[in-house]
């Protein structure tokens, strides 16, 4: 099997495209792709309603034996240096070689993909995902490849990779975890080397959000809450009950300040499906809710030296949003109902 691990240039460890209509007549919906070049205007019948995972089964059914031979894998399928490939995630990485948008993939094939791809992703949010893609990856389908492991049907996921992007579609396969397993968003909308307030940062209002309750916090919550040193930004593991975590803990807020919380991780969730969503906060009440949390501000890495803290974590049990935002922004997410689960970042 071919695998292709880019080791990503911009961490220290490793446009705008049209939405296609959903025609329905007959039960039946006509899926053309976007205006992106890279990819031909197909039309291929989807069932009207179609979830992404039964269009991972129609997508997984239409491939070659060759096709299958360079982007399908076993569900445990592992290596030596990567671990659990299905779950590994990275900042700027691939599973498989063949990219989305090359003539590795039908134009039928292509058209489901995107219909999976925006059937993970709130449709308010499909815009600014194909902007951030368009300014970090030349635009969707350029960069971004696919893998699928198991079988669709039974248990499986499919995974999409590259740079400034880790989604998963699992039907609920992987047991235990949000989104299918860790995932990871990011965006260097201005450059590199983002400037203070991250113009044109499509995930930058997350971060406002969060620092906001950091203005709300009195000055000797602010000594509990702002920590020297960021951790390495791959580090989201779970710590478990015992755990210590850094920052303050959500439960000695105020009413008021808890509520801002609550806005946070509504912002924080909001781009991907309801059922997503729903499957995340499921996993937070599981391990005691945000009061089981604690909220965390770095002052390493503050671009600006603005006290708009870029850097910043929300950390519980078995939950972890790690929002590293020097210099410019990736977003690390390690969701589970049971702090055993295993990371392979």
């Amino acid at each position: 099997m071919s695998t292709n691990n880019r080791v990503c240039p911009d961490c220290e460890s490793s446009s705008d495209v049209n939405r296609r209509e959903f025609l329905k007549s007959a039960g039946i919906a006509a899926v053309a792709v976007g205006a992106n070049p890279l990819l031909a205007h197909a039309a291929v019948a989807i069932p009207a309603g179609s979830t992404p995972e039964s269009v991972v089964k129609i997508l997984y059914e239409s491939l070659s034996d060759e096709q299958k031979k360079e982007i399908c894998f076993a569900w445990d399928y592992t290596e030596e240096k990567r671990g659990l490939l299905r779950a590994r995630v990275s900042n700027n990485w691939n599973i498989t070689k063949p990219t989305i948008g090359s003539d590795f993939f039908s134009s039928d094939q292509q058209a489901m993909i995107r219909h999976i791809f925006e059937g993970i992703i709130q449709p308010d949010w499909h815009k600014r995902i194909d902007k951030q893609l368009e300014d970090d990856a030349q635009g969707y389908g350029k960069q971004q490849s696919i893998a699928l492991f198991g079988k669709p049907g039974e248990k499986f996921e499919m995974v999409m990779t590259g740079r400034h992007m880790t989604l998963r579609c699992d039907g609920n396969s992987a047991e235990h975890v949000a989104f299918g397993g860790p995932i990871f968003y990011g965006h260097a909308a201005s450059g590199f080397n983002e400037k203070p307030n991250h113009p044109g940062n499509v995930f930058w209002h997350q971060a406002l959000a969060a620092n906001k309750v950091y203005e709300m916090l009195d000055e000797k919550q602010r000594k509990r809450a702002l920590v020297d040193k960021v951790p390495r930004e791959e580090d989201v593991s779970f710590r478990g009950t015992g755990g210590q975590f850094p920052g303050i803990p959500i439960a000695e807020m105020s009413s008021d300040q808890r509520t801002l919380v609550q806005d946070v991780l509504a912002k924080l969730i909001e781009p991907y499906r309801q059922s997503d969503r729903d499957e995340a906060l499921t996993c937070l009440k599981a391990q005691g809710g945000l009061d089981k949390c604690s909220l965390a501000f770095y002052r390493e890495g503050d671009i600006g030296n603005d006290q708009v803290w870029d850097n910043w974590r929300l950390e519980g049990p078995s939950f972890v949003w790690y929002y590293r935002g020097a210099p410019h922004v990736h977003v690390w997410v390690n969701v589970a109902d049971d702090a055993s689960v295993k990371t392979n970042s």
